[in-house]
């Protein structure tokens, strides 16, 4: 189990941070409402220095009445102040005409702060100068002309079962509805064809967790070489193998796209457009475990089994995905068998609906 968990909170860590982009992602989409926040934000300035200005009068005025100005030293001192608040009117203005201009003339967005114009960021998608969301942000540097690479964060799920060797799939011994699959990883895209994006090569590494319950009270049971399904003797309210697998995913993707041509660079958009991957997957074995769940004199008993229960180490298969946008149909079929050395081979079959969020 701590196996399993070590890999697991190494891979979030490497992709969950991907979805705190709000900072960039907010600039960019809310750069007109900006520009309309800082347009009414100019008459705020003039309003606030101008309630300064009739504190700052008052105050003077008060001195003057108890005696402790005299009448030319509080008519300059109003000139000075009324001075410095035309003064501060005018560049805090300036500031915010230059920020207004800015932000016109950089569509996707521009960093007004230099304090700080360098720093390790995080991002989800495939962003200039990123590995696995991962980046050094140049908050003004100029977007690459041509980003032929891109990547995703791959989020799927689904339903799970086996093909078995001499039987009917609807002769299977695991519950259609229970027995389930998810998968999380991390994917890059990159275009095939200089002039084309067409075709895309699309590689990256995933988590995957396939889960098989058992139907008619039964619990997996390792016999030397084999493993079998038996009877279990008490009335099991849940009973689940769950086999999770670190697998290298690769997919060529077809499908139409848009080029988008910007001033300084262009790029190649599949937004609301359809696409088909057809591929496979390469891995290991990373974790299996057996949950039961049954009562036992009237206590409710929890068996955790982690063992090898005979699945392969090695793991491969065929997948393929047909999305529209980012959201897919999803199917996977391992190759290598479920159990090895088996005298009946069983395969795993996955289908799903499957995230690819760039």
């Amino acid at each position: 189990m701590q196996t399993i968990i070590k890999y697991l909170v190494l891979l979030i860590i490497a992709l969950s941070v991907q979805l705190i982009r709000a900072q960039d992602t907010i600039q960019n989409v809310n750069n007109k409402h900006k520009v309309e926040e800082l347009s009414k934000l100019r008459e705020d300035i003039k309003n606030q220095e101008k309630a300064f200005l009739k504190a700052e009068v008052e105050a003077i005025n008060l001195r003057l009445e108890n005696g402790e100005i005299t009448n030319e030293e509080a008519e300059k001192l109003k000139k000075e102040v009324a001075k410095k608040r035309a003064l501060n009117i005018e560049n805090r203005i300036v500031i915010i005409n230059n920020k207004i201009s800015l932000l016109e003339r950089n569509e996707d967005g521009y960093h007004t702060d230099d304090e700080d114009l360098s720093k390790i960021g995080f991002s989800i998608g495939g962003d200039e100068g990123s590995f696995a969301g991962i980046k050094i942000k140049d908050k003004n540097k100029p977007k690459k002309y041509d980003l032929r690479t891109t990547s995703d964060f791959v989020l799927a799920f689904g339903f799970n079962n086996a093909i078995i060797e001499g039987e009917k799939f609807d002769d299977s011994p695991y519950k259609f509805g229970g027995s389930r699959f998810f998968e999380i990883g991390w994917a890059w895209k990159t275009r095939v064809f200089k002039n084309s994006n067409f075709l895309r090569f699309k590689y990256g590494y995933s988590i995957q967790i396939n889960g098989l319950k058992p139907d008619n009270n039964a619990y997996f049971v390792q016999q030397g070489d084999q493993t079998v399904l038996e009877e279990f003797p008490e009335n099991l309210k849940k009973s689940k193998l769950s086999i999770t697998n670190l697998v290298l995913p690769i997919h060529f993707e077809f499908g139409p796209s848009k080029r988008i041509d910007k001033d300084t660079h262009f790029r190649y958009s599949t937004d609301n457009k359809f696409k088909i991957g057809i591929g496979g997957y390469a891995g290991f074995n990373i974790g299996t475990r057996q949950k039961l769940k049954y009562k036992l004199d009237g206590e409710d008993i929890k068996d955790k089994q982690k063992r090898g229960f005979n699945t392969s180490n090695l793991v491969y298969g065929l997948s393929a995905y047909l999305a529209f946008d980012s959201t897919a149909l999803y199917i996977k079929y391992d190759l290598s068998p479920i159990f090895k050395d088996q005298i009946v081979d069983q395969n795993n079959i996955s289908i799903g609906v499957r995230f690819d969020m760039d």
